[in-house]
């Protein structure tokens, strides 16, 4: 292969002129990771583009024939210009008289997973890797011929995917805007037929505004068949009204809250259809390895905010759209034609493929249909009223009949009654590998007043018993051998193999508990609102004493830290944490924690970080909500360290960090320090911010709202430190060994280096007394101040004393760095 360019896209932005061309400049970047895309191009010679993301661009082939699933094809590819990431949502007529002049579209997407680097395979001539699109799936294969150094044949690998048809037996359609590159060149549209239907149809003229629109609900029924009935796949996903107008895209939730940043992939289809304006109602799903709906996966990707997750997620972890309905099109009312009209309007409207999909019903046999979805592992049916019109509330016009799964568990044991209540909480369940039991979660619900009574007095006769494999070591749960076998309905099993929505159905007499065989928990993908249900986190050993001098256990710790995550989750979203876990309190044996063991649930975050430390790719946890802070906690943490960036923007933090420690100095020196600290800032027009370490310390810190490197904001605490030091030589230093500083306090401000951790505001310490590192106002740092004041038994108070929390401004401070420095450098000379 002939050298690249140091700039990757000169080729491409030589050979066309940016006012002339729809095309889109961008620059290098990171697409997410992974995405392939094919695009129909009707140029000159018409050709398909076949594109890899490698190295922040797409590189680029040009295949005149089309891919073909079969191996007998081997198509000609030559190998083109890198084009920039943007083009694999290009779509349009690129004007006569530009380079490559004629219609392009989106004819596939998805990723593509390399067999090996990508560039060291493509210099020895042979690039094989799989494909997961919408036409595309499977192994294929890029290998080089002899004739030229862009001479590449695209070759499809024998496997499941494999076909005699030629390109031809793929749709030809975009799986975006559903047009092939004829109707693109030629302008071609259906929206002309589909409003002359429209007036056929007397529709009323009405404006709707997407916001305006409350959606259909179901009510609930057996299964049936009727005359006159639809009925459609229930899919287990979150409902969402999309439209697009005013030339933009629309994605709300049944509640009204805005999702077109955490389905991008499913924005860009609506954005791409080639009508003005329309609404229609679909749920979203995320499908797993088998092809069907998991909530799970869902669930991964509706908790993504960050754009550069949600981008890499968008590929790797792809949604689906399931359109049933047609509210507004063109100006067009459409909710009180009936159904079945408003079906049929739509199916013209869509991609034959893609991220948007026709959700198809059955007409009349629905009980039929019921049995088939039990048999596939599905969500159920959605059974409507062929005429009805869209009231926009819950109507016996719609029902829903949930078809849930059953198994067969072991009953391993019981959970306290609630205050008040007799026989037990809920049952323990268990499945057997064939050489012992594992723990499958719990079910609480589905019993009557009499099954509690009995069931608890025949629990509680059964001999103790040693937990099942993976069971929690929880104050509450009693353990027995077991002998009772529960018919269970649910919803699926979690990756972590546990139940979700788990239902009591009745005792199996005829089944023994080893009968009952551990099943495989739904399959994850490849590692993403208000749907979602709760997370169930064991809390175990609430009891076990960690300060023992205080008589303080863990159950208190994780009380503290379920009061104070108000004011502490601020600080930990979105921030890689590392852990420092005390199983056996403060007097223990204690280790540090970056990377994520592999048992934790799918549910928590977890991002994949390179360590220059450890040599390897780290898994760190991120702490964004209240369940994901008690498990951690649970597992025996007291400190929380975090980094100062985010991982979003994880070389630009947002502070720089000044940490004053006294080791045998009075805390008389460490105020006087800080308060110059502060004086000076004051004086260059840096705000400050104080808080308590948690030691016998106190950390100053500087906010930077994300404008420069780690370097950068080490650099400046260096400075600021150098002239501490300064002015203040009988008591600072900036000597890091502690034999050599003379009784000072150290000025730290080395902290401010990549992957350096701070303990996070509110953190506790493991420390006798449980103190916490207090954020403090400056009028609170004086001499008289007790370092150890503000302990897990009286923080709350204080906060809730306090109007605001006093550092709380320093996560979104952007202060005028250029200005700082420059008052800074002067105060140097």
């Amino acid at each position: 292969m002939p050298a690249r360019n140091t700039d990757k896209l000169e080729a491409y932005r030589q050979k066309r002129k940016a006012d002339s061309t729809p095309e889109p400049f961008g620059g290098t970047t990171s697409g997410g990771g992974g995405l392939f895309v094919v695009q129909h191009h009707a140029a000159r010679a018409n050709h398909y583009d076949f594109r890899l993301e490698i190295d922040g661009t797409l590189r680029s082939w040009a295949v005149p024939k089309g891919p073909s699933p079969d191996p007998a094809d081997k198509r000609f590819a030559v190998l083109t210009e890198d084009h920039p990431m943007e083009y694999a949502g290009f779509e349009g007529n690129i004007p006569a008289g530009n380079y490559g002049a004629g219609a392009v579209i989106v004819w596939d997407r998805g990723e593509w997973r390399p067999d090996g680097d990508p560039e060291t395979e493509l210099k020895k001539g042979k690039l094989a890797f799989e494909l997961h699109g919408y036409k595309l799936r499977g192994k294929w294969a890029l290998i080089k011929t002899r004739k030229g150094a862009k001479d590449w044949l695209l070759i499809k690998e024998l496997d499941g995917y494999v076909s005699d048809a030629g390109t031809a037996g793929y749709p030809q359609d975009s799986i975006l805007s559903g047009r092939t590159v004829e109707q693109v060149a030629g302008g071609d549209s259906v929206e002309t037929a589909v409003k002359e239907k429209l007036r056929k149809f007397k529709a009323p003229r009405k404006k709707l505004e997407s916001r305006q629109i409350k959606p259909m609900l179901a009510e609930t029924a057996e299964p049936f068949t009727r005359k006159g009935w639809l009925f459609e796949i229930k899919y287990d996903g979150y409902r969402l009204i999309v439209a697009h107008e005013q030339d933009e895209a629309t994605l709300l939730s049944r509640n009204g809250n805005d999702l077109t940043a955490t389905f991008p992939e499913i924005a860009d289809v609506i954005a791409a259809l080639p009508y003005d304006n329309f609404i229609m109602d679909g749920e979203v799903v995320v499908h797993d390895e088998k092809g069907l709906p998991s909530f799970s996966l869902l669930q991964k990707r509706g908790r993504l905010s960050n754009r550069h997750d949600v981008a890499r997620a968008s590929v790797r972890l792809p949604a689906s759209l399931y359109v049933f309905d047609l509210l507004a099109f063109d100006g067009y009312d459409l909710r009180q034609l009936p159904l079945s009209t408003r079906k049929e309007l739509l199916r013209e409207l869509l991609p034959s493929v893609g991220p948007l999909k026709y959700s198809d019903h059955i007409a009349e046999q629905g009980e039929a249909m019921y049995e088939q979805m039990r048999e596939l592992g599905l969500e159920g049916v959605v059974a409507k009223k062929a005429d009805s019109k869209y009231a926009g509330r819950r109507s016996a016009d719609w029902v829903k009949i949930v078809a849930a799964r059953h198994d067969d568990f072991a009953v391993a044991g019981f959970t306290d009654p609630k205050r008040g209540n007799k026989g037990f909480g809920a049952l323990l369940l268990a499945q057997s590998d064939g050489s012992g039991f594992h723990y499958m979660g719990r079910v609480g619900t589905g019993f009557n007043h009499e099954q509690l009574e009995q069931l608890g007095e025949l629990l509680r006769s059964l001999p103790a018993a040693t937990p099942p494999a993976d069971a929690p070591d929880t104050a509450g749960y009693h353990y027995v051998t077991p002998e009772l076998v529960a018919e269970v309905r649910f919803k699926e099993i979690t990756a972590d193999r546990q139940l979700r929505q788990p239902v009591f159905e009745r005792l199996r007499d005829d089944k023994k508990p080893a009968d009952c065989l551990l099943r495989d928990a739904d399959p994850p993908a490849p590692n993403p609102g208000g749907d979602s249900p709760d997370r169930e986190v064991p809390l175990s050993n609430l009891d076990k004493i960690f300060w023992p001098e205080e008589g303080y256990t863990k159950g208190d710790l994780i009380g503290y830290y379920r009061d104070i995550a108000p004011w502490l989750l601020p600080y930990l979203a979105d921030r890689p944490v590392v852990l420092t876990r005390y199983p056996d309190g403060i007097e223990g044996k204690s280790f540090f924690q970056k990377d994520a063991p592999t048992f934790v649930p799918d549910w928590i975050r977890r991002e994949v970080m390179w360590s220059e430390h450890a040599q390897r790719e780290l898994n760190y946890f991120v702490i964004d909500d209240l369940e994901t802070l008690l498990y951690v906690i649970n597992m025996g943490t007291i400190p929380l360290h975090i980094w100062s960036s985010r991982v979003a923007t994880l070389e630009k933090p947002d502070w720089s960090i000044l940490d004053l420690d006294p080791k045998e100095a009075p805390f008389a020196d460490v105020v006087r320090i800080a308060r110059a600290i502060k004086k000076l800032c004051d004086q260059i027009g840096l705000p400050t911010f104080a808080k308590t370490s948690g030691s016998t310390g106190l950390h100053v810190l500087i906010p930077l709202g994300g404008q420069c490197t780690y370097e950068q904001s080490k650099s400046l605490a260096e400075l600021i430190a150098i002239l501490i030091t300064r002015q203040l030589p009988d008591i600072a230093t900036v000597t890091r060994n502690p034999a050599k500083r003379g009784g000072k306090v150290y000025v730290d401000f080395v902290q401010n280096g990549h992957g350096r951790t701070l303990v996070s505001p509110f953190s506790v310490r493991p420390r006798p007394g449980a103190p916490v590192s207090m954020p403090l106002r400056w009028n609170e740092v004086r001499t008289a101040h007790d370092n150890s004041k503000y302990h897990i038994m009286n923080a709350k108070r204080r906060l809730q004393r306090l109007r605001t929390e006093p550092m709380i401004e320093i996560i979104d401070t952007r202060p005028d760095l250029v200005a700082a420095l420059a008052r800074l450098q002067e105060l140097q000379q």
